[in-house]
């Protein structure tokens, strides 16, 4: 059911004694898509629906959110819940948005505007937070009681999720793995990688470990400099090392151990039950051979017995971890 007009059908809900549907609506509000769903108490899908975000535009966004929650709310006959998923926080500090890399969201009252427009109580939690809600309430890592869902793609992040809770933290940037910076000694480091990120900082992993750094890494080393535009892109890379080709081959090898130290040290700091992937490079099956058996000898204990799964909803994780924000 992907695609702007792919969810559109409902199906029949349930409704409360007083008229109230026991459902939730969860937003997943993206840089590029805005997806609304409704899930049953059940978690199943009553309703699915997408459309584009509208980029540097911030009341066309509150006006979005609006929208799709009122024709949600139209066509399953009842109201809802709200819970949304954002690329960023909400500072407990000023209420306003920080962190995001939609950046028109940044010194925004989000919380309080989207309350006003819904007339409702509204929760608010960062994506990678929704993954790990999505994940340890209903996905791949379902009873587990400390779950680390990693973000890999355009950018890379990680949220946690502590007895069917999300950890925030005080200054609600728990689980902000991406913008440590890289380990030192890293296999591979190449300086050329060590472009600013867009935080400001240099050096942060999602600088190193992102989809754009792999294809930036198979560019600036692949011996073939004509063929070095076309091939920039991260699924062509590992679809290249698939094939046999010696350099895609030696820049997933880098990308594979820099995300094992990476990773590792998060594992020492959390020690959680479960790792969850998400994002478009957890599609890489290369990726759950691998990195445990990498990341031993980073990690500080005589064995390592954590699972890497790949997040079970894949790219529904977002709006069902947003709708289950409400329990």
């Amino acid at each position: 059911m992907e695609g702007a007009g792919a969810g559109d059908a409902t199906r029949p809900v349930e409704v409360g004694n007083q008229g109230v549907a026991r459902m939730r609506i969860g937003i997943d509000l993206g840089g590029t898509k805005t997806e609304v769903a409704v899930l049953d108490r059940d978690g199943s899908f009553v309703l699915r629906r997408r459309r584009d975000s509208p980029r540097d535009d911030y009341h066309a966004t509150i006006d979005l959110i609006a929208g799709l929650v009122a024709e949600a709310e139209a066509s399953v006959g009842a109201q809802c819940t709200v819970g949304v998923g954002i690329p960023g926080a909400v500072s407990p500090a000023t209420g306003l948005v920080k962190n995001a890399n939609s950046a028109w969201l940044n010194g925004r009252a989000l919380p309080q505007d989207l309350q006003a427009a819904l007339g409702r109580p509204v929760r608010i939690q960062n994506d990678a937070n929704c993954l790990a809600m999505s994940e340890a309430t209903d996905g791949a890592a379902a009873g587990a009681y400390c779950v680390l869902a990693l973000i890999l793609g355009t950018g890379v992040g990680a949220g946690i999720c502590i007895g069917g809770q999300v950890l925030a933290g005080r200054n609600a940037i728990a689980g902000e793995w991406g913008h440590n910076p890289l380990p030192p000694a890293m296999p591979g480091a190449n300086p050329p990688l060590q472009t600013a990120c867009w935080c400001g900082r240099r050096g942060c992993i999602e600088t190193w470990l992102s989809g754009p750094a792999l294809a930036r890494d198979f560019a600036l080393n692949d011996r073939r400099a004509a063929a070095r535009e076309e091939l920039v892109d991260a699924r062509r890379v590992f679809r290249l090392a698939e094939e046999g080709d010696a350099d895609a081959a030696a820049a997933v090898e880098r990308w594979l151990d820099r995300l094992a130290g990476s990773l590792a040290t998060a594992i020492n700091l959390l020690d959680p039950d479960v790792v969850v992937v998400g994002g478009g490079l957890s599609n890489a099956t290369i990726l759950y051979r691998e990195l445990t058996r990498r990341w031993g000898g980073h990690i500080f204990s005589d064995r390592v017995d954590t699972p890497v799964l790949p997040a079970a909803h894949g790219d529904s994780s977002g709006v069902r971890g947003a709708a289950w924000l409400w329990p």
